[in-house]
């Protein structure tokens, strides 16, 4: 998207932290039109829209790389505009969304029908990715070639995983050859059938069936093998067992091509959380121990995690309003992404907000190779203002999502988007 309007802001008295250059200093920001500029001359300064934001940070607008948009197919739980808005409203400037839509993108028409979507509705950037197999059923691999023509940035399951290993393996071959990165859930399903939350002495008080680290470890140990075979670039997707981070650490050492993310609430929560039968906690893969939480957040900080998405996976309060057991897993993130990373890594944990807009925008960026976001003359204006100290509380009705299965309702949380500029136009406040 382009926005048209040539707007002319001065963004004054703002810390500027750029992930992407290494840099945390006090300056203002000039925006002409939907780029960056230096040196503003008398004139723009005179016309300029003044924003003054002493005391927040200015920052590149955040990278997403795991997103359910529902369209189409589920557009009572959310589409591309309403999505896009919330995630403007977190901070996001660039989203990536998962292919698990109904129809599948497993071909280039549907892909074509997201494309179109987008156009039509999305505030930021959203890129999409294509299914590695057709119907993301994990039989019969997809025209992986055609795809990338019609726009696909990465290939994934949307959620799912391939089951079969020679699949899996000609997947990783294609995806080489095409360039393509591997967006990978791990999980194996003969080990969850029936499963709703982690197995542990609170799965066992509550009579749930419990569901093993082992089922996500046995498949990050198989991605990492194919990935060494075939030298594919394979990014897993919302790690939560910390044996797969040690597996990661050993295939790091090894100069493997694999990177890894972790989402705000396996850093922040555990299984503890499901003691009330809330389905806001019902997750895949499912909240973990505290010794797993703490190994999470361990990798994150020595590089063996490479960064943060927040999986944001909207469902409608009908479809949660049911018993543990029978209700969809996922939970929506855009919204609070930023301010849960905050509240747990910045203010109880000491990294720094560097840190953490390294972990949210430019690493992210990296990994699919997008151009990066840095906060210099000629870039376009995707920023986000914020104040990292700031307290507020979500709301359910309240959220610009369609869907409000959060559980962060009710929550205070430290860390306040105020606005968010995609291509220097204002598209959150």
């Amino acid at each position: 998207m382009n926005p048209s309007d040539q707007s002319i802001y001065w963004i004054k008295g703002g810390r500027v932290i750029d992930p992407y250059q290494d840099i945390d200093e006090q300056r203002d920001v000039f925006i002409e039109g939907s780029r960056l500029i230096n040196n503003p001359d008398e004139s723009f300064l005179r016309e300029s829209t003044q924003v003054n934001v002493q005391g927040a940070v200015v920052s590149p607008g955040l990278t997403e790389l795991q997103a359910h948009l529902r369209e189409p197919g589920e557009t009572h739980k959310e589409t591309i505009a309403s999505g896009t808005r919330a995630a403007a409203r977190g901070g996001f400037t660039r989203l990536v969304c998962m292919p698990n839509t109904r129809p599948p993108c497993d071909n280039p028409g549907n892909l074509r029908l997201i494309h179109d979507a987008i156009e039509r509705g999305a505030c930021i950037d959203v890129f999409s990715t294509g299914c590695m197999t057709i119907g993301a059923q994990g039989e019969q691999l997809a025209p992986i070639g055609s795809l990338k023509n019609a726009g696909a940035v990465a290939l994934s399951e949307g959620g799912k995983c391939i089951q079969n290993n020679e699949i899996m393996r000609r997947v990783l071959e294609y995806a080489k050859m095409m360039d393509l990165v591997i967006l990978d859930h791990c999980q194996d399903y003969s080990m969850t059938a029936d499963s709703v939350m982690n197995e542990s002495i609170v799965s066992l008080k509550l009579g749930l069936r419990g569901w093993p680290n082992e089922a996500e470890d046995l498949m990050v140990a198989r991605d990492v093998i194919l990935c060494e075979k075939t030298q594919a670039k394979v990014h897993l997707q919302n790690l939560s067992s910390g044996i797969s981070v040690d597996i990661i650490e050993r295939a790091k050492n090894r100069n493997i091509p694999i990177t890894a993310e972790v989402t705000p609430h396996h850093l922040c929560l555990t299984d503890e959380s499901v003691q009330g039968y809330d389905t806001r906690y019902k997750m895949n893969p499912p909240l973990r121990t505290e010794e797993d939480r703490q190994r999470l957040i361990e990798g994150l900080k020595n590089g063996l995690i490479d960064c943060i998405a927040c999986d944001h996976a909207p469902h409608s309060e009908d479809d949660k309003d049911m018993e543990f057991s029978y209700a969809p897993f996922g939970i929506i993130g855009l919204e609070t992404s930023l301010a849960v990373t905050l509240t747990e890594l910045y203010h109880k944990q000491g990294f720094s907000l560097l840190q953490i807009l390294k972990w949210m925008a430019s690493v992210p960026d990296s990994i699919l190779g997008f151009e990066p976001k840095a906060i210099k003359a000629g870039n376009y204006a995707d920023l986000m203002i914020f104040e990292p100290d700031t307290t507020w509380v979500p709301e359910k009705d309240g959220f610009l999502s369609m869907s409000s299965n959060s559980p962060w309702i009710g929550k205070e949380l430290k860390g306040k988007v105020k606005q968010t500029f995609y291509r220097g136009k204002v598209v959150y406040e």
